[in-house]
């Protein structure tokens, strides 16, 4: 796979750099938007739960922007993901390349979006006196392990979405259900141990699980943590190829 990128690397740059591209184009604050976007959505939730959640709790505006910082990158990769087969069709149809080469340059797009806003959220961990401490280095981890667990979903989805159109909107009640079962702007501590489950079995609440601790805790997760996301991430990349290698040729019959 990373040879064939290799061989293909000046498309695949170009194909970074028109995504890029396309996404601001003619907006006036261009890139200011990743950063203001995730900004005015905290600024609305805080505002809205501050006063049923946060009243307890230390840290709220940093333990909220956590939570929208990582669900909001995981949304945006899933859902450019998921149409990148079908909008770069007539490209693939006429030249013989990568599939897969579509979905990495959404998501490298995606991640330097995802950088910009974690650059403004070190900056509200300052503001709001969170102590910086050496574990800060460990939150490469889960964005490792969140960036494959991305790509894994974002090639399911696009595969599907190549054959069945429908995926659009169920997606999009998926995502709606995700954020409530996500825990970004409440804490779980308060749910039996059979609820505490469920919230385990979310991949997306784990990795926000895993930055609050990292940033509010002062403390490095634990190895099963460590594994779980490892576990998450493998699985929904394997899944992800498995789709491609299978249906790579059926791909031009349906776009």
């Amino acid at each position: 796979m990373f040879k064939k990128l290799k061989r293909q690397r000046f498309l695949f740059e170009e194909l970074v750099k028109r995504d890029f591209k396309k996404k601001y184009k003619r907006t006036i604050l261009g890139m200011g938007w990743s950063m203001l976007s995730p900004l005015l959505m905290l600024l609305v939730m805080k505002i809205v739960f501050e006063q049923f959640f946060g009243r307890t709790m230390n840290h709220y505006t940093t333990y909220l922007f956590c939570g929208l910082l990582t669900f909001n990158w995981f949304s945006e990769s899933t859902n450019g993901g998921m149409r990148c087969l079908f909008g770069n069709a007539s490209i693939f149809t006429k030249v013989n390349v990568p599939k897969y080469m579509f979905l990495f340059s959404i998501n490298v797009q995606v991640l330097l979006n995802f950088a910009l806003t974690l650059l403004v959220f070190f900056v509200f961990c300052a503001i709001d006196h969170v102590q910086f401490t050496w574990r800060f280095i460990c939150l490469a981890y889960p964005i490792m392990t969140m960036l494959l667990f991305n790509l894994g979903i974002g090639m399911v989805l696009s595969a599907l979405f190549i054959f069945f159109r429908d995926i659009d909107y169920l997606w999009s009640v998926a995502l709606q259900l995700l954020m409530y079962g996500s825990a970004i702007f409440y804490t779980v501590g308060n749910f039996p141990p059979n609820v505490h489950l469920v919230f385990s079995l979310n991949p997306v609440y784990r990795h926000i699980a895993y930055i609050r601790e990292i940033v509010l805790k002062g403390t490095v997760p634990s190895l099963e943590t460590h594994l779980t996301l490892l576990g998450f991430a493998v699985a929904a990349f394997l899944a992800g190829a498995f789709m491609y290698k299978h249906y790579n040729t059926k791909f031009l019959y349906y776009v």
